[in-house]
């Protein structure tokens, strides 16, 4: 699909010689994978362990994990190398998902709203989104919270205040930019 944008003069070459390139190199990672995803991790008796007692309440105390509790005091490094070598397999699907996202998220044209009182709803009238992209300014006290079907789009936004344990709309006009994100 992309080579198919190849001397668009609305494209830039480089950009686009940029994302083919890691495209390729992202599949061709995938390709040479073998065998089933993530199946060394679930051969490891060791990390098994720890997952099927961490899902148990308390089971991942001292005395039922303390192979667990020996590694958890271990140096940082060394713990920091084991990990690495556990998810460097994996790092094949991180960078294919990684590329696809990052697409998906440049693909879209971000609008200036604002939701009054906290709250924001636009109908969608067929339009679909495979992501949407809320972006608030860095210092705003509040958090989005989505909701949509295929007619509309709701969003409300929390203020988050330290002192409440109970989130609540935010009282005020709350700007933000709204991006739908289509492949």
């Amino acid at each position: 699909m992309l080579l198919s944008f190849r001397n668009n003069p609305e494209i830039s070459e480089e950009a686009l010689s940029g994302v083919l390139r890691d495209i390729e190199q992202a599949s061709a990672a995938l390709y040479s994978m073998t065998g089933r995803i993530g199946q060394y991790l679930r051969e490891n008796e060791w990390l098994m362990s720890i997952k099927q007692r961490t899902g148990i309440p308390g089971g991942a105390c001292e005395f039922d994990l303390p192979s667990y509790h020996y590694w958890l005091h271990r140096p940082a490094e060394e713990r920091i190398g084991q990990l690495a070598a556990w998810t460097s397999p994996l790092y094949p699907l991180r960078d294919g998902t990684a590329i696809i996202l990052r697409i998906l998220r440049e693909s879209g044209k971000p609008q200036s709203l604002a939701a009054p009182l906290g709250t924001f709803q636009q109908m969608l009238g067929g339009k679909t989104a495979q992501m949407l992209r809320v972006r608030l300014e860095p210092g705003l006290p509040c958090v989005p919270e989505i909701s949509a079907n295929k007619y509309v789009l709701n969003i409300r936004f929390l203020a988050q205040n330290g002192e409440e344990t109970r989130a609540k709309t935010a009282d005020w006009d709350v700007g933000f930019e709204l991006t739908f994100c289509n492949l």
